[in-house]
């Protein structure tokens, strides 16, 4: 008898599914990468704790060291003032970059091209030995005369050139930035608002910026991080920031690791705070998606009420 024809002829002989024992497949190499990288951390641990070199203790003096708090101080205010004034001009230049001008767009790409290429602590040593080139400003009128005269070094300090030099050489990052968001909005967006008779200026404040935003926040915050770092290299031209503070006290002290210790210290201190900031922007900005941060859902979650909306 032909059984290949009746499929329930053998059904008796093949196991069940509930029967059968699934054993899941062994990662070797999972836990041995995970040993090595223990065996590793634990050794890299125990060098930073049992070397006396380090110095913790005298770490620890310099913490809130005066002259250290001074010099974060300076720190956290150039990182904001250069930020803001490179997100004004970096717009600015992206808007240039997409426009319909071609002359517009020449001068921003060469904006970008030229502060993109040449490197920061070249700028920022040019623009504090300005004077060598421009020894003063002065405004003269016809038939007036001189109406104001400034020389270059009463002006250029090292903050001010610190400020002026940073913030054009991140305007340059932040153009390209703004401007792949500008592009990442569909432009038939554009187009429709532009069919309806909305101006060029409320397209972009009222449709491409706000859509934009959800790409340019990711890496504003990184460039944003990035600048907090960069503007160690003010210590070039003496303005008085954290590693500066830090330089100072251990050129008289001969504590130099300590020191160094206490910078990377405020450092991811400043950058921890800076990053769990931009994981709030990103999720405002992503709220659309359901994954907003929501202070009010963090409470609702906490004390059970799922449900509620918000």
């Amino acid at each position: 008898m032909d059984t290949s024809r009746h499929p329930d002829a053998n059904s008796s002989a093949a196991p069940a599914a509930d029967d059968l024992i699934v054993v899941p497949r062994r990662q070797y190499g999972i836990w041995i990468g995970t040993a090595v990288t223990l065996l590793v951390a634990f050794f890299i641990v125990q060098a930073f704790v049992q070397n006396p070199a380090f110095a913790w203790d005298t770490a620890g003096r310099y913490l809130f060291h005066p002259q250290i708090m001074r010099g974060l101080g300076n720190t956290l205010i150039l990182t904001v003032i250069i930020m803001a004034l490179a997100i004004v001009v970096g717009t600015i230049v992206a808007i240039m970059r997409v426009s319909r001008s071609p002359i517009l767009r020449a001068f921003a790409s060469a904006y970008v091209w030229f502060f993109r290429g040449v490197p920061a602590l070249i700028q920022l040593i040019f623009w504090f030995n300005l004077a060598l080139l421009v020894r003063e400003f002065s405004l003269t009128l016809p038939f007036v005369g001189t109406v104001f005269s400034i020389r270059t070094n009463d002006f250029m300090t090292p903050f001010f050139s610190a400020v002026v030099a940073l913030a054009l050489c991140e305007a340059g990052y932040m153009a390209e930035i703004i401007r792949a968001g500008i592009k990442s909005v569909p432009p038939g967006q554009s187009e429709a608002a532009s069919a309806l008779g909305m101006p060029y200026r409320m397209i972009l404040k009222r449709i491409v910026l706000p859509q934009a935003m959800r790409f340019v926040v990711p890496p504003t915050g990184n460039e944003a991080i990035n600048l907090l770092k960069m503007t160690s290299l003010v210590t070039f031209i003496a303005v008085d920031d954290l590693f500066y503070s830090a330089q100072a006290i251990y050129a008289r002290t001969f504590e130099t690791i300590p020191l160094l210790i206490v910078v990377a210290f405020w450092y991811l201190t400043v950058v921890s705070i800076m990053s769990v900031g931009q994981y709030m922007l990103e999720s405002h900005f992503g709220r659309s998606d359901g994954t907003g941060f929501s202070v009010g859902r963090i409470l609702r979650n906490a004390i059970g009420l799922r449900g509620a909306t918000s």
